[in-house]
Formats: structure tokens, C-alpha cells, sequence
């Protein structure tokens, strides 16, 4: 059943008081931005609580005394502020300002009909900065009929260890899936679903392990009925217009081999290295090649075996628009993996799997990964010049390295004229000890000394996910997914070789959140900043160009338009941008984030 708004949001921050904030920020006092009693986080007020609200009179947002949810807790409301409490800036947060000085009140300018939001370590999401109309030169220029690619919108990955994460606490849950899928929340449009297990499993399984079984007699999804189906059906009682893919990290292992190799790179045996890994497991899950001598019936089981999974899931309502053939095809791990041969990989395309899906499902061309060396460029080429396998995928899906020769070269990849998705937001806290800076390095700052405690999930990897979000958008990509939505404190998947404490948007029980001690789910600096651009980015709507500072711009469906800009430098009290024929000035904080929304 599906529980009501109000009475969810009454629940959802509540976990989250020690992550917030006491220091008033934002408008408090009689004006700014929430006016009465009770500014953004503020004293004993919320983010439009005490007898004002984020209109003017008695009655706020939602009338009478409390702030958008009702209570004592809740979003902003009663006693308890945006995170409960004291009140709080750094947790949640459900939407933007409006005005220029305010809703009215004593204070306050007559507003200017937009939104206006801003981050930065140690008030991620103030809705209590004003706008005002302003002259001379903006920092950034949105270009109105400076029209680029559509825009899909953003989403994440479903994973095992999430859900488990989530299953002890109903009020972790519909915090954590409010966070993310809500629409007034960071408001994803899409998301990702593993075909089997993935790196953030529980166990390792696929959907039929049951070897020589070409009539898929065992096929069962039963595994999935534990922790992702849950998972996602949970999302979809909040947005139930969520956009679903697949993909598979392995096919079942009897249809692998470990010995041989693809693209010289040697099969997972034991006595073999893959990216400089000792393989040691004897799991046949991880890694291994999909075997070139597999028969027609194999062929066609495996296609089957993507129908099943589809019409299996359309059995517990959950829609599945895509899916892709391989996460990776081009890297063995010491995870759940599997190396293709990319003409094996066109066969299995244009013979078998899509003519098996027909026009039902769609085909991404992907997950692609391995840039190095071309390797899955080979892929994507292969596919391309197949006659019959080029006719299926609708989109490429490119992560990783692949994403970053997309960046670099654009061309040689919109040549194929389908949509090119981000499929995989790197994770960060890199065990190999990567450095550098832009596109091919760690987004726009260096890359810390790997941290195998926990993940740091601190304000470093948002500035890192700025830079990738950013090159990524201005290159064309027309959908940006997040890897890990949820983990616990540490981050840890199921790598049997390397051990590697990943990023994530939000975090269940971590030792700390944003610097400060606290138990339940923890929004990362991170997770603000994709809602910087998730939550007014609408699907259906395009990119804009922009010049000046660092910015990404859209136009939506509804005719609003919508600034996202980045400061890296000090604090600037009189930003401006330029948008929709006007100018407007806000205070921009030092290395920090500010949306601003004109309909």
C-alpha cells in the first residue's frame, strides 16, 4: 500500500538531526525566505515552519503552524526543522526559495517568481538565499536558443547491499527512497537493475545456474525477490513513472570457459593477471570468457534468458524498458564478470537477442567500460557493422574510461546517431591511486590517498562528481546514472581481489555524516550535488549552452530554465547569471553549488 505523503515525510528526517546543522542559515526573522518564527534551520523552526512559511500570512506551505509536513518532526514542521530537531541545512531539504527577500512578512522585496538553492560543506541545500534583479556583466550566460542535446534525466544503480542496508528500519526506507525518487527530492527518473548478481551482491547467483539447461526449466528469479525486487518496487510507489534497465555482470557460468582468451587478454584462470590482478578465486562467476564454442541452443537459452527475466519482473508490475548484453565486456573481476569477444558479441546481438526481444524491449549498446586500447570501441564498432546486430540498440551506454573518450571526442561516438546514456558515475576513493585533474583524472580536484577504512563520501568526491557530471552534459550525454544509491558506512561490495570502500549517494548507520556523529541514513555531499541538477532538470527537455563560469543549463518541457553552476573560488556575494532574458544576483558560496530555476 501505498502510504501517504504527508505521513511519510512526518518520518523521513527524522534519523537525520545529528547530521544538521544549529547555526541559523537561510531567512529567518519576520522576512527572507521562509519568514515567521522559523528560518531555513533555524532555532526550533524548519525549512518554512513557525506561523509563517514559505508564503506569507499564518499559513505556510502547509497552513497553520507547522511548516510543510505537519508534527513535531518531519521535514519542517512543528518543532523539528529540515532535519528534525534543532533544525539543519546539511540533510534533505524538499524544494527551493522563491522572492527576492522573501514571501512577504515585514521584510522582503515582492518576490521574483523562481528557485533558488545552494551547497556547500556545511550547509548542503539552503533554500533561504535570495535573488535579486541586477545589471552589468553575469558571471554565467545561459544561451535561451542555444539548444543541444535532449534530456532524459538521472538516476541510479539498485543494488543487494542497499536494500539490506535499508530492511531494518521502515523509517530508514522511505527516508532513503524519498531522497532519491521523490519529487520534491533529488526526483530519479531512471534506474538500473543487476541481471543476476553484481558487484554489490549478497551471494553470487545467476538466474539458472543449472548447467547444460537450454530450455531454461530452472529459471527463477527468486533471489531477486529478496532484495531487488523490494528495492524497486519501493521506488516505484514513489515515482511510478521510473524508467528500468537491465544488465547482466555474468551469463550463467555454464555457459562460460576459463581458459583461452578475448582481445588478448587472458580468461580469469588462476595461473593468469588481468589489470595486474593475481587471480586466485576459483569462482567461476568472476570472470572468464563467454565460450565462442557455444552452440546455437546456447546462443538462443541465453537470449531466452533475457525474455524470461523481463516477463518475470512484468509479473511483480515492474516494467523493464531496456537492456544491455554485457556490464563490461572487456573486464574480468574478481567480482561477477565476463569477457566477450566482440564479434561474439554482435552474433549474440543481431541473431539471437534481438530478434528474441523484438520491439517489447529495447537494446542498449553496452555497458562499455574499457576505453584503453579500444577495446570497447572494438565492441561498439563490431556491432556497428553488423548488418543485423546494428539495427537494435536504441542507446550506447558508456562509463568509466569509455566516458571519458566520449568527452574527449564526441564525434566519434554521436556518429552513430543514438542517444549516449552515462551509465556509471565513478565511485571515487580509488585503490589503484589515480591522480590528476579534468575529464580523464578525478574530476576537478586530485584524487586522495585511498582510504580502505570506509569510503570518505566527503566534500572532496563532490567536487570530483561536479567535474564528471559536468564534462559529461557538456559532451552530449542525454541520461546520467549514479553508481551505488545506497551502502552502509564502509561501502564494501563483493571484490574477492581488491579491496575497495566505494562512494555513494547516500549511506545507512555511517560512522559519521558530513562531519558530524549520527545513526540512520545520511545524505552525501555527493547526493546534493546530483540533485542540484535531478530535481529541475526535467525529462523531455534539452541542454543549453552556457559561457562564463562553470555551468550546465536546460531548458524543460514546461518552458522554465534552469541554471546549475559551480564556484570553486571564494565566496561571491554578488554572483550573477544571466537567464531567460534577464539578470539576477545571489550569494555564492565558496566552493559550492547554486541552482536557479526561472519558469
Amino acid at each position: 500500500m501505498k502510504t501517504g505523503r504527508a505521513s511519510i515525510l512526518g518520518l523521513c528526517f527524522a534519523t537525520l538531526a545529528a547530521c544538521s546543522s544549529s547555526t541559523p542559515s537561510g531567512g529567518n526573522g519576520t522576512g527572507g525566505s521562509s519568514n515567521g518564527t522559523g528560518g531555513q534551520s533555524n532555532g526550533t523552526g524548519g525549512q518554512s515552519s513557525g506561523t509563517g512559511g514559505q508564503s506569507n500570512g499564518t499559513g505556510g506551505q502547509s497552513s497553520g503552524t507547522g511548516g510543510q509536513s505537519s508534527g513535531t518532526g518531519g521535514q519542517s514542521s512543528g518543532t523539528g526543522g529540515q532535519s528534525s530537531g534543532t533544525g539543519g541545512s546539511s540533510q534533505g531539504g524538499k524544494g527551493g526559495s522563491t522572492a527576492t527577500g522573501g514571501s512577504t512578512g515585514t521584510g522582503g522585496t515582492p518576490p521574483v517568481q523562481m528557485t533558488l538553492v545552494t551547497s556547500a560543506m556545511g550547509n548542503y541545500w539552503n533554500t533561504g538565499a535570495t535573488l535579486s534583479t541586477a545589471s552589468g556583466s553575469a558571471t554565467v550566460t545561459v544561451n535561451d536558443s542555444g539548444t543541444k542535446q535532449n534530456w532524459e534525466g538521472m538516476g541510479g544503480a539498485f543494488n543487494e547491499v542497499g536494500w539490506k542496508q535499508l530492511m531494518g528500519s521502515s523509517t530508514d526506507q522511505a527516508t532513503a527512497i524519498d531522497l532519491l525518487f521523490g519529487a520534491d527530492a533529488a526526483h530519479f527518473v531512471m534506474a538500473r537493475i543487476p541481471i543476476g548478481a553484481s558487484d554489490y551482491a549478497l551471494e553470487r547467483y545467476t538466474e539458472d545456474e543449472t548447467s547444460g539447461d537450454t530450455q531454461l526449466k530452472m529459471f527463477s528469479i527468486s533471489q531477486d525477490m529478496t532484495y531487488l525486487i523490494p528495492y524497486v518496487k519501493a521506488a516505484l510507489a514513489t515515482n511510478p513513472n521510473l524508467r528500468l534497465w537491465g544488465s547482466p555482470w555474468t551469463p550463467p557460468t555454464w555457459m562460460k570457459v576459463r581458459t583461452g582468451s578475448v582481445n588478448s587478454n587472458p580468461c580469469t584462470d588462476p595461473s593468469n593477471t588481468q589489470n595486474n590482478q593475481t587471480k586466485t578465486d576459483s569462482n567461476v562467476f568472476d570472470g572468464g570468457c563467454w565460450n565462442t564454442a557455444n552452440t546455437t541452443d546456447v546462443y538462443n537459452a541465453y537470449a531466452q534468458y533475457f525474455v524470461k527475466w523481463v516477463a518475470a519482473y512484468k509479473d511483480q508490475s515492474i516494467n523493464i524498458e531496456a537492456v544491455a548484453p554485457q556490464n563490461e565486456p572487456n573486464y574480468a573481476q574478481g567480482y561477477p564478470s565476463c569477457l566477450w569477444d566482440p564479434k561474439d558479441l554482435a552474433k549474440f546481438v543481431g541473431q539471437y537477442l534481438g530478434p528474441a526481444l523484438g520491439s517489447t524491449t529495447k537494446i542498449m549498446l553496452g555497458t562499455n567500460s574499457n576505453g584503453s586500447s579500444g577495446k570497447d570501441d572494438a565492441v561498439i564498432t563490431a556491432i556497428e557493422n553488423d548488418p543485423m546486430a546494428k539495427m537494435y540498440p536504441k542507446m550506447i551506454g558508456m562509463q568509466w574510461s569509455m566516458l571519458d573518450n566520449f568527452e574527449s571526442t564526441p564525434s566519434n561516438y554521436t556518429k552513430y546517431s543514438i542517444p549516449v546514456w552515462a551509465t556509471e558515475h565513478k565511485c571515487g576513493n580509488y585503490p589503484w591511486g589515480a591522480s590528476g585533474t579534468g575529464p580523464n583524472g578525478c574530476g576537478i580536484v586530485s584524487c586522495a590517498t585511498y582510504n580502505d577504512t570506509a569510503a570518505p563520501n566527503d566534500q572532496a568526491y563532490a567536487q570530483e562528481s561536479w567535474g564528471y557530471i559536468d564534462a559529461a552534459i557538456k559532451a552530449g550525454v542525454t541520461a546520467y546514472n549514479a553508481w551505488n544509491m545506497v551502502t552502509d558506512g564502509v561501502g564494501k561490495g563483493n571484490d574477492m581481489i581488491r579491496s575497495w570502500a566505494q562512494d555513494a549517494l547516500l549511506t545507512v548507520n555511517p560512522t559519521t555524516c558530513n562531519g558530524k556523529k549520527m545513526g540512520g541514513v545520511c545524505a552525501t555531499p555527493a547526493y546534493f550535488v546530483f540533485r542540484h541538477v535531478s530535481q529541475f532538470a526535467q525529462a523531455g527537455g534539452t541542454v543549453l549552452s552556457t559561457s562564463g563560469g562553470d555551468a550546465i543549463a536546460f531548458k524543460n518541457p514546461d518552458g522554465s530554465e534552469v541554471a546549475v553552476m559551480y564556484n570553486s573560488g571564494s565566496a561571491n556575494s554578488s554572483y550573477k547569471v544571466a537567464i531567460k532574458g534577464a539578470t539576477y544576483s545571489f550569494s555564492m558560496p565558496a566552493a559550492g553549488w547554486a541552482t536557479v530555476v526561472v519558469p
